[in-house]
Parts: structure tokens; C-alpha cells; sequence
């Protein structure tokens, strides 16, 4: 119910001259209370309004940007950083190795093929489009390795098209197919035919497409002959994974009410029906857990990796009719102290047994242990290069004794691991660009930190001499949501600023995945308040510790971690000196209506019923701005092309912060086009690296020029 627009009293007095933004936006009764949105009339850009107000924004974020003195060294810096090339662990099917690449200098990855020894590339974005605003979100090459689909997307908005292209020519054989977003693709055998998601057309789905559906797609034919597998009657906000076993044998259906940590199951053999109309079968349902099945050929049991009675993790093994956990055999158990994130099955003729590959995180940091993959009895560890991250575990398809991975640490950029089980040697994959040393001069270590309630919080630090020799402009980053860990991966942004003789810290709160299941849920919708104070007591930690010094603290929040940092701001603003929040959540009253909000109601809440908005408007951050308060200095950074975030958050953040605030800092806001959430170019990356720690730097007191090495 809307009962009148709030009245404006004119600006606040303040240090700045900010655009004109009337409050003229209504007083909503919602649940009993009035709720005021002022700039609800930023929330459309196409407003003429909106884009006036815009464009004086980027005016004025341009005048402050060039006071920046650090600014054009520091993008030089981060594009040196960044430029140094990477890739990701192969596939391999058929003889051939699939991989995505960068190489040096270049400015996106494409899409490489491995075969005999030599590389060659099979998709490359900029050939498409020279703008570099095109981007590959998405691929899976066939069983047999002789096709691969391909999903490309264009400026930021992850809306992508699937082509299936041969792995040989690279010509394309099949698409394009529209309304698909990152989806996975089932191959069945020979190349026939493959399982993937796709959004309904508005017309079918009420105007919203957000309604998904498993389709059947035979290569050749046109996507709208398509066959609907499932779906129908769902939610639609429910996402769907699918997988098939190599011999086109067994088919496994998942489904996620949004963002849920928890999974629902179905199986069927396609050799009964047909793939056409699989006969599928519960396998968990309304089970309160996430489970991922690892498919092989050869029949015998399924392997799950599980959190169903096991909040760290557990591997097991059932019958693929197996009617939920209860008929479930632990493997491999749950582990104190560590959360299971991966494993793969290496039973090649040349072992001596069948050996499971397990990566697990102690504290965020990777581990991997090898296990009998009959009993799950321990068989030997693999040690890795340091206290970093493993991800993308990759193995043969057919039977064999290799493993790929990829790892990385704060300082140490992403390098592919080849991993022997024979021999057991762990060396760099021949077919990745030449690995890049660790940064140096810059120390990491991991300190353990009190919440309010007691709980032990870890945060990594990174510093030039790894303790609080004295108090030093410093960054706080963190995330705490949807069960997401901050797990060691290169820093660049970071590296100079410690170089230049600050710190860089990252806290690991309530709310990611850390610590497990349990720790995602101590910190998600009514326990979100617990999010916030772990992050509040590393910022004390950190003064106390004489980590930081007084008046020269900062933070740093992209996307959830946005709204983490904004809530950050909006709780203490006399802690910090400078905030940065990137594509943030800023307005949860109305987070769901736009970008993906309305899949995010199980991690924070429904404004809809009357206790969620409470919770929810008590910490929004849009909601807690208040008038005569001395804000920090803020940069509020968004990309047009967000279809995750809208940017609309930013910007009635923006306008409330300039008229609220009496700091000497700044607030202004960074619009950057032709980019969304995701993937961009090396370059791109770069300067938005640069241009947030240069506004850090500018106002915590840390000259970037300045190298501790040089």
C-alpha cells in the first residue's frame, strides 16, 4: 500500500556538490510498517531522468578518478599481472585434450584443443567479435571428443547461444540454440543427441522466462522440435543439472530451488525407455542436503559426494534405484576440521587397486588425499605446492592413472597440475602455458579471530613481513553467502598494495562454506546478523592487532560481498575511511523483483513474509542510510550488463549516501558498458582492479608507486 511520496527537505549540508536527485519516490506500508524507497525512480535506466542523473555521475566520477595520482601506473601494474596467460584443466575425450587458455598477452580465453602434442585453438571470442565484449561462458566436448558445445554471450548479460561445432574443423554443425545460460550438456554416445536447460519463451512463461525445463536436442534438427524431458509443473526459480554415463546408459536429473544448499535426485536407464521418455526415478528427495554424482562407464554403483548426514562432506556409494541415503554406503567419511570438496576415481590396468583422488579444504586451505576406492581406507596423500586451492580435478574418461587439476595461492597464479598415480609425481601440465612464479615480497598468513558470540573465525593476511611489525593502511575483503568459500586464489589486486607497504586481509564469515555446511547456515537468511559481526570483529582484530592503523582502514565487497562491505558501512561508518562496493545488493526489501534476486529468497529471506522483512529491512544497507551521518569515502562500482545484481542498487545507494552524508570523502559511482557480472577481458579486468585500489590508496594514505623490492 502506498501512502505518499516523503517529503523533501532539501539537501543536507555537505563537503561536495552532488546531481540533483528529487526524493520524490514513495512510503510503502508494508506488513504494518512504512517503508520509504526516495529513489525508487532509479531503478529504471531507460528514464530520461535516470540517464541524466547517470551521466552527471560519470562526470563526476571522472573528476575524482583523476585525482587519483597511483592510477596509471597501478593499471600498468595489474595488466603485467594479469597478463602473464593461465588455463584450465583438460578434458579429455577421444585422444584429444579440451581446454580453455590465455595465453600471454592475449586478452580472453578461448576454447584449445591438445592432439599428439600440438595445440590449436577451436574457439576464439575476439574472431567473432573484435570488441572483446563477447565471451565463452560455457562447453563440453562429446564422449567420443569429434564435437563439442560451445555458449558464447555478449556484453555482460550471460544470455548465451549454443552451437555445437566440430572438434576437428570447428565448423559448426548444429545452432543456434537461444535461451540457455551457462547450461549443462549431456552427451549421449556417438554424438547423436545431448540433454541440456533452456528457459521457456515469455510467451509460454507469463512474460518473466525464468521457467527452465530439461530438454532432449538431436544434433541436426531444429531446437523448437526439441523434446521436453522435465520440469514442467516446477518452480520457476528451480535450476537443473544433468549427466549422462559415458556409455549413454544411465541418466541423472538434479533440481535446486534457487540457491538451497540442498538437491533433489532422479535416475533412469535409458536402455529401458529410450532417451526420449526416460522412466526417471526419485533418488533423494526432500532430503535437507546437497549431493553431486560423479557417472562412469562399466555399470556398478553410483558415487556421490554428499552433505546428507555428513555437514563436511562424505563420499558414497549406492544402486542407482537407490531410494534416498538411507540406502547409501559410506566410503569415504567425513573428516573433522576439513570439507570434502572434490574427488575421481583413477582405475587404470597400471595401478595395483582402484584409487579415489579427494580434495578437502582444512580452514579454506586444499588438501588431497588418495583412497582405496573399494574400502575408502586411506592410500597416501599428494602434496601440493603450498597452502593454496584446488579446483577443476579432471580424469580420463576411459580407464586410466592421471589426474589434472588446477591450483592457485594468494600469490601464486592459477597453474594446472598433472598428477601421476603410477609414479606418483605431481608436476605442471605439458599443454598450459609456462607457469608463473609466486609474487614476491609479499607474506600470507591466516589468524583466528573472536566473534561476538565466540565463534573462531579464520582471516588471511597478507603483508610485507608477515606479523604487525606497525600499523599500515589496510583492505578487509570477505563474502559470506550461499555457501561460498573464500579458498586461497591469486590477488593481484593486492600485490602492490602490500609491495607499497600495506596490508591485504580476507575474512572467511559465517555465511560461505569455510567450514562446512553448518557454516553456511549460521550465517544465511535469520542468521544473517552473524555475517556481519564475524566481519565487524576481523576489522577490530585487525586495529587491535595493530595490523591496521587508525583511521586508515578500508573494505572491499563485490556483489554479496557488496552487500556485506555496504552493511559494513551502514553499521560503523566511523571505523572505516574508505569503502568500495562492486555490483552490490544494497536494497533487500526488493531485491527479488530484479536480476536473479528471486532465486536468492532461501539464502536471505522473502520480503513477503512479515518476519523476513523485518530481518531484512533491520540490516538493508539502502534502508540504513542516514541523513547527518559522516560517511567514508565510497565508490560504488556497476556494469550495465549485470543480469545477476541490477545495477539499480548502486545507484539508489549512490543517491542516498550524497544526500545523506557530511565525510570529507567522496561518494560516486562507476558505471562501466558492455560488461555484465561475469567473464570479461584481461585488459577490463586490469583497470577495475586499478581504479579500486587507486580510490583506496588515494584515500587511506598508501603511495602505490612505492615498492618494497625496488
Amino acid at each position: 500500500m502506498t501512502v505518499s511520496p516523503p517529503r523533501d527537505t532539501g539537501p543536507t549540508p555537505a563537503r561536495h556538490s552532488y546531481p540533483a536527485a528529487p526524493r520524490s519516490g514513495p512510503v510503502e506500508v508494508l506488513h504494518g510498517q512504512p517503508v520509504a524507497d526516495p529513489y525508487r525512480w532509479l531503478e529504471d535506466p531507460q528514464d530520461p531522468a535516470t540517464a541524466v542523473w547517470s551521466a552527471a555521475q560519470d562526470l563526476l566520477y571522472a573528476g575524482e578518478e583523476a585525482r587519483w595520482a597511483d592510477r596509471e601506473a597501478l593499471r600498468g601494474r595489474m595488466a603485467e599481472l594479469l597478463g602473464g596467460g593461465g588455463s584450465g584443466p583438460p578434458v579429455a575425450r577421444g585422444g584429444r585434450e579440451f581446454h580453455v587458455r590465455r595465453d600471454p598477452g592475449r586478452e580472453l580465453s578461448v576454447l584449445a584443443v591438445r592432439e599428439g602434442g600440438r595445440t590449436r585453438v577451436l574457439v576464439d571470442p575476439l574472431e567473432a567479435d573484435p570488441s572483446g565484449t563477447t565471451v565463452l561462458d560455457a562447453w563440453e566436448p562429446s564422449w567420443e571428443g569429434g564435437l563439442v558445445a560451445v555458449q558464447l554471450s555478449s556484453g555482460g548479460t550471460e544470455h548465451s547461444l549454443l552451437r555445437v561445432l566440430d572438434a576437428v574443423t570447428g565448423e559448426v554443425v548444429d545452432g543456434p540454440v537461444d535461451r540457455v545460460r551457462r547450461s549443462p550438456v549431456a552427451w549421449l554416445p556417438k554424438g547423436r543427441a545431448f540433454y541440456y536447460v533452456r528457459r521457456l519463451p515469455p510467451e509460454r512463461a507469463g512474460g518473466a522466462a525464468r521457467h527452465r525445463r530439461v530438454y532432449l536436442h538431436e544434433v541436426g534438427t531444429p531446437a523448437d522440435r526439441d523434446t521436453e524431458i522435465f520440469g514442467a509443473g516446477r518452480s520457476e526459480t528451480q535450476y537443473y543439472t544433468v549427466a549422462t554415463s559415458p556409455d549413454g546408459r544411465l541418466l541423472v536429473i538434479g533440481a535446486n530451488e534457487g540457491t538451497a544448499p540442498r538437491t533433489d535426485l532422479w535416475t533412469a536407464d535409458l536402455t529401458v525407455t529410450g532417451p526420449d521418455r526416460p522412466g526417471l526415478r526419485r533418488f533423494q528427495h526432500g532430503t535437507d542436503a546437497r549431493t553431486a554424482v560423479r557417472l562412469r562407464t562399466g555399470g556398478g554403483p553410483l558415487l556421490l559426494r554428499t552433505t546428507a548426514g555428513a555437514p563436511r562432506g562424505r563420499i558414497a556409494a549406492a544402486r542407482p534405484d537407490a531410494p534416498g541415503p538411507g540406502h547409501w554406503r559410506t566410503l569415504v567419511g567425513e573428516q573433522p576440521g576439513t570439507v570434502l570438496q572434490d574427488f575421481a576415481v583413477l582405475d587404470g590396468p597400471a595401478l595395483d587397486r582402484p584409487l579415489l583422488v579427494v580434495v578437502r579444504t582444512r580452514h579454506a586451505v586444499g588438501e588431497m588425499t588418495l583412497h582405496d576406492a573399494r574400502s575408502g581406507a586411506p592410500a597416501g596423500t599428494v602434496t601440493l605446492p603450498g597452502r593454496g586451492s584446488v579446483t577443476g580435478l579432471t580424469v580420463r574418461q576411459a580407464p586410466g592413472h592421471e589426474a589434472w587439476f588446477a591450483y592457485a595461492d594468494h600469490i601464486t597464479p592459477t597453474t594446472v597440475l598433472h598428477y601421476d598415480a603410477v609414479t606418483g609425481q605431481l608436476r605442471p601440465w605439458a599443454g598450459g602455458p609456462a607457469a608463473a612464479a609466486p609474487a614476491a615480497g609479499v607474506k600470507v598468513t591466516q589468524e583466528v579471530v573472536r566473534s561476538r558470540d565466540g565463534t573462531a573465525v579464520r582471516m588471511f593476511v597478507m603483508s610485507p613481513e608477515g606479523r604487525p611489525g606497525r600499523p599500515r593502511p589496510a583492505v578487509l575483503t570477505g563474502y559470506g553467502g550461499f555457501g561460498a568459500s573464500m579458498s586461497p586464489g591469486f590477488t593481484p589486486q593486492a600485490v602492490p598494495w602490500v609491495r607499497a607497504g600495506g596490508v591485504y586481509a580476507v575474512a572467511c564469515v559465517r555465511g560461505g562454506g569455510e567450514e562446512g555446511d553448518e557454516w553456511h547456515r549460521a550465517g544465511r537468511r535469520e542468521h544473517k546478523l552473524n555475517t556481519f559481526e564475524d566481519f565487524d570483529a576481523a576489522a577490530d582484530h585487525l586495529l587491535q592487532a595493530r595490523w591496521a592503523a587508525p583511521g586508515r582502514l578500508g573494505v572491499l565487497g563485490s556483489s554479496n560481498g557488496g552487500l556485506l562491505a555496504a552493511a559494513a558501512l551502514t553499521r560503523r561508518p566511523e571505523t572505516y575511511a574508505a569503502v568500495v562496493c562492486a555490483a552490490p545488493l544494497l536494497d533487500m526489501v526488493r531485491y527479488e523483483l530484479s536480476g536473479m534476486g528471486a532465486s536468492w529468497r532461501d539464502e536471505y529471506g522473502s520480503a513477503e513474509d512479515p518476519a523476513e522483512f523485518v530481518r531484512l529491512l533491520a540490516y538493508s544497507p539502502y534502508h540504513r542510510v542516514r541523513e547527518g551521518t559522516c560517511y567514508p569515502a565510497v565508490l560504488l562500482a556497476v556494469f550495465d550488463g549485470d543480469t545477476r545484481v541490477d545495477p539499480a542498487h548502486a545507484r539508489k545507494m549512490c543517491a542516498a549516501l550524497q544526500w545523506a552524508g557530511t565525510g570529507d570523502g567522496p561518494v560516486v559511482l562507476r558505471t562501466e558498458r558492455g560488461v555484465g557480472h561475469g567473464t570479461r577481458g584481461a585488459s577490463r579486468s586490469a583497470r577495475l582492479y586499478a581504479d579500486v585500489m587507486a580510490f583506496l590508496a588515494h584515500h587511506l594514505g598508501l603511495d602505490l608507486t612505492k615498492d618494497g623490492l625496488a
